[in-house]
């Protein structure tokens, strides 16, 4: 429906004068806005909203609904982004079998109207709503101040005990409405705060919902007990799990888009005492920085491991505890190698982040497909990079020095305290010694320490008695010494940090150490030589962030204390 006729129906009902009508008429002209006539009668105080609104109803017989029309529940969750609907100021009201009834602030939006068309495959019902209306109803069902309590009151659950809730009612529940939109708001609260795993824990008289931030776990607000069926049972159809099997571990993986951004969820369930526990990894592809630098190397660092990884041969190996940032490191390592004369495989348990122009090969036990027989089969597809996502047995090691051996680099991981105790694992495994130092060329390990938040961090002065227990009066200079402590503050959640980054130990496996490791020399005899030839242990380099500003000395030894 034109501007114009809306005038002439306004005129005709004696609500306007000629020369007012032209008068909005020039102004909307002028303003190039885009908006509906109604809109531009409301914005120039002609008349109030719901008068030309009603107006524009009647005119175009286009129904108009009101705040009691609006669903409880968001129509259409998995399928429209909020983003959408929020910017073409459209609601989704009712979805039938072959038509989509839709709340709109301007029904002669063609645009609107055949996007939602395409995506739905069906009719599309347009019906006339307030703006104000439609921004309140807005933000009631995907605004920020969205609650659980409010969400869980419309689920109803027959039984609160996991065994007696049979497998058809399970999938029923899990696939309501509101059971949908809690899930989706874990999910979504998970990414806002920076988690980096989601924990579902069912206990006997409460279901705990914790996120892991910054490494430390975060209790968050969590839904009554009695839905914690429903909620798993969301879960594991989500990831393509048996939703019947409750007494097995089971593996699974989750792709979502979630206000935009492309998001892993690695999900794991296990039986408990009361039920199933899940943990889900996140693996954000848009947050993951593959970047040295960001990863916490320095100059000395990246130098010295940079002149291991980029021999034409060996075994570069990067260790640390679960959760340490290994596999960020080994994948920006493979950025790194990773061009058109370079042929890479890897074999990975599970593949984490798909990188372009990179043969990643998925490990399948249950098939057959282990580390060990996928590293027989890669070799002989010419590779001139492999990496293997985790050295686990001495199967796997034997392999991987012996595609070392033929000419091939060969990046992996190792569950070990730091660098030099990593050649003892080796040995320890089965690896031959003098094969051992033919082929590993360094090994780096690495912890991750939270970073301080920059804006509320503050200046303070260490106690001397503390810095000469920690061995640090060589920093001390002219002046006293100052570090920085956290605070808190909106930014950071009032945590004081904000992200983490990593401190580091490479340490290349030199003549000197070679000679050692033929003798079995044990890690404290490593360790010396390698300091003693330029190696910067993992506290020292945590000590010169600490120095730095980064991170806090109790961050440092957190991370340190055992090494």
């Amino acid at each position: 429906m034109s501007a114009e006729q809306l005038g002439d129906y306004l005129l005709d009902q004696g609500r306007l004068d000629r020369p007012g009508l032209d008068h909005i008429l020039k102004e909307r002209s002028a303003s190039g806005a885009g908006e509906s006539f109604a809109a531009t009668l409301v914005r120039l105080g002609v008349m109030p909203e719901q008068a030309a609104f009603e107006a524009w109803s009647a005119q175009s017989g286009v129904p108009l609904v009101r705040t009691a029309d609006f669903p409880e529940i968001p129509i259409l969750e998995e399928r429209v982004s909020n983003r959408f609907l929020k910017e073409s100021r459209i609601l989704p009201l009712r979805e039938e079998a072959d038509a989509v009834q839709l709340a709109m602030a301007n029904p002669d939006d063609g645009y609107v109207l055949e996007a939602m068309r395409l995506v739905t495959n069906r009719l599309i019902q347009p019906r006339l709503a307030l703006p104000s209306e439609l921004d309140a109803a807005f933000e009631r069902l995907y605004g920020a101040d969205r609650n659980i309590d409010r969400i869980v009151s419309d689920i109803v659950v027959t039984s609160e005990e996991d065994d007696s809730v049979e497998v058809q009612h399970l999938k029923d529940l899990a696939s309501e409405a509101p059971v949908i939109r809690l899930v989706n708001l874990v999910f979504e609260r998970a990414l806002d705060a920076r988690a980096s795993d989601i924990h579902i824990e069912p206990f006997e008289s409460r279901l705990i919902i914790r996120y892991r931030i910054d490494g430390v776990m975060v209790e968050q607000e969590s839904p009554p007990r009695r839905l914690s069926a429903a909620v798993i049972s969301r879960i594991k159809i989500m990831s393509s799990l048996d939703i019947a099997e409750r007494r097995l571990p089971q593996d699974g993986r989750i792709k979502l888009r979630i206000k935009g951004r492309e998001v892993d969820l690695r999900v794991s369930t296990v039986p408990t005492m009361h039920g199933e526990s899940v943990v889900m990894r996140i693996l954000d592809k848009g947050g993951v920085p593959l970047n040295f630098d960001r990863l916490g190397f320095d100059k000395h660092s990246l130098k010295a491991f940079m002149a291991v990884l980029t021999q034409p041969h060996g075994i570069v190996l990067v260790t640390g505890p679960t959760g340490s940032g290994k596999t960020t490191t080994l994948y920006t390592a493979l950025q790194m190698l990773n061009k058109s004369d370079v042929k890479i495989l890897t074999v990975e348990d599970p593949v984490e982040y798909q990188m372009e122009g990179v043969n990643q090969i998925q490990v399948k036990p249950q098939i057959g497909l282990t580390f060990a027989n996928a590293l027989r089969s890669i070799v002989r597809q010419d590779p001139d990079v492999i990496m293997i996502g985790e050295i686990r047995d001495l199967e796997t090691a034997q392999i991987a020095v012996q595609s070392a051996l033929t000419g091939h680099v060969v990046i992996s991981t190792l569950h070990t305290n730091d660098a030099p105790s990593t050649v003892n694992r080796l040995l320890d495994m089965g690896v031959d010694d003098y094969l051992l130092t033919s082929t590993v060329n360094g090994i780096l390990a690495q912890r991750l320490v939270r970073t301080l938040c920059p804006e509320c961090a503050e200046y303070y002065q260490p106690l001397p008695e503390v810095l000469a227990e920690l061995g640090m009066e060589a920093h001390l200079g002219d002046g006293p010494l100052r570090l920085k402590r956290p605070v808190g503050c909106e930014a950071c959640g009032h945590t004081g940090f904000i992200g983490r980054t990593g401190i580091l130990e490479v340490m290349p496996i030199t003549d000197g150490l070679r000679s050692m490791i033929m003798q079995h020399a044990v890690a404290g005899e490593l360790r010396r030589m390698a300091i003693s030839e330029g190696m910067r242990t993992l506290y020292e380099d945590g000590i010169n962030k600490v120095l730095a500003g980064v991170t806090t000395l109790d961050e440092v030894l957190r991370v340190t204390r055992d090494d």
